[in-house]
């Protein structure tokens, strides 16, 4: 077998273990109880008669549900299933699987308590509706693969109208992940990120944030070049403009970057970049290794659709990328929201924050760049390992820190306390996890 064949069949094999694993475990997530039960009669004091105490308490002063409760540690992660990785438009059901996968990840490296809500609608304001009315059980909500244009509406309605953090992770989560890693690749190539050129191929919910990111950290967007579906965005897109109100985010990239007025499609794109955000369609093939030849030289290529990358990483490289960055995490460079939202969240639960904002991000994107570049980066290694775990409670103390500053925080907490504090919670999370598996309570594979 060739290198080539070896590292395609290593690319399809979470896949088939994933299929194999799903129906053995039947999910991925399950609820357990955190108070002590020594006998019977703990029920009394955790359920009634002994409850109605904490209730009436709450009741009284509505903020103590935080103390009584898992609320502070509780949110909920919430799709439509119209926009599921790369697969598109599958429904709740099918969606379940990947809330899963993300309420096991909260959990796991974040601390957070996570349940994956689908929902069977795809109207926005239904969406809405329902969101508010379980602020009451929550201390937060994450958005999850739900389509573009509404996605950029639900956020935007629910921030304003909600008293805990909303977060669409395809959005601000993926956006994140995107600006720690362009830091240390641009670092590594010698470019200054406010200078180079930007070719952003999909314009949906990740590359937007990424792009209204991008501007908020001082990229000038004339100098971006964006493509959709149909072609290069700008002034000429007369169909975009037409329909400026219903597509408001396409709308405002086609009046701001492009100052070159480059038009045709993702080759024209391309060419002479110095860096490539790439969040399409499933690939491969989606970009082709002689419009890679055609970017500038130590060209930066982020290829982040899943569950296959735009174009498979090792033809990137023999096309001349001097970086390739994908989103799966059996490849090298992973960019993917994972490495942000575990964080992000524990952060803003633990100081209550009412909301997260760029700044909040912007704080979390440097901290990830930083802890990578403090122990050591390369072109194979431009951004932390979901394996080095310590990132995570770096990134909540950072985004609690600038949640302070910022005036948004119920809480007031110093660095060094928020920092043990998520530690110990992430801590505790990954040892449940590793003590139930040596107790046999979670079997490791269907043979033992």
């Amino acid at each position: 077998m060739s290198t080539k064949e070896e590292l395609l069949a290593k690319a399809e094999k979470p896949a088939q273990d994933a299929l194999r694993l799903h129906p053995f475990y039947r999910g991925k997530i399950q609820v357990t109880s955190k108070c002590a039960i020594r006998d019977l009669s703990d029920f009394a004091i955790w359920y009634t008669p002994g409850v109605a105490a904490p209730c009436k308490a709450i009741f009284r002063e509505p903020e103590l549900v935080y103390d009584y409760t898992n609320k502070g540690n509780s949110i909920a992660v919430v799709s439509d299933g119209t926009r599921v990785l790369g697969l598109g438009r599958i429904g709740p059901e099918a969606g379940l699987p990947v809330m899963e996968g993300k309420a096991l990840l909260f959990k796991y490296l974040g601390g957070v308590d996570a349940v994956p809500i689908c929902l069977r609608t795809e109207d926005p304001e239904e969406i809405i509706r329902t969101v508010k009315i379980l602020e009451p059980s929550f201390g937060g909500i994450n958005l999850e693969d739900i389509s573009q244009p509404k996605c950029f509406r639900i956020l935007d309605r629910l921030r304003a109208e909600m008293g805990i953090p909303v977060w669409h992770d395809d959005q601000q989560g993926s956006a994140t992940a995107v600006l720690a890693g362009l830091i240390n690749a641009l670092t590594l190539v010698g470019k200054d990120l406010r200078k180079v050129r930007i070719a952003m191929i999909g314009i949906g919910a990740a590359n937007f944030s990424t792009y209204r990111l991008l501007k908020a950290a001082g990229v000038d967007p004339a100098g971006i070049v964006a493509c959709d579906s149909t072609g290069v965005l700008g002034l000429h897109r007369h169909d975009i403009e037409e329909r400026q109100v219903e597509f408001a985010e396409k709308w405002m990239v086609c009046r701001e970057s492009n100052s070159g007025r480059v038009t045709g499609g993702i080759a024209e794109a391309m060419e002479g970049a110095d860096v490539c955000l790439a969040f399409s369609h499933a690939g491969p093939g989606i970009i082709k290794p002689e419009w890679i030849q055609r970017m500038a030289a130590k060209a930066v290529l982020f290829t982040c659709a899943n569950p296959v990358p735009e174009i498979w990483p090792w033809l990137a490289k023999e096309a001349g990328a001097a970086i390739v960055a994908t989103g799966r995490s059996d490849f090298p460079n992973q960019v993917n929201n994972s490495l942000v939202f575990p964080g992000i969240f524990r952060g803003v639960l633990d100081v209550r924050a009412r909301t997260v904002t760029d700044e909040m991000t912007i704080a979390a994107a440097t901290e990830l760049a930083r802890f990578a570049a403090a122990r050591g980066i390369h072109e194979d290694d431009i951004l932390p390992r979901m394996d080095e775990w310590e990132v995570y409670p770096c990134l909540a103390a950072a985004t609690a820190m600038k949640a302070q500053e910022q005036g948004i925080a119920r809480l007031s907490k110093d660095r060094d306390t928020l920092y043990t504090e998520a530690s110990q919670r992430i801590r505790e999370a990954r040892e449940t996890v590793q003590l139930l598996m040596r107790e046999g309570l979670i079997r490791k594979t269907p043979e033992g």
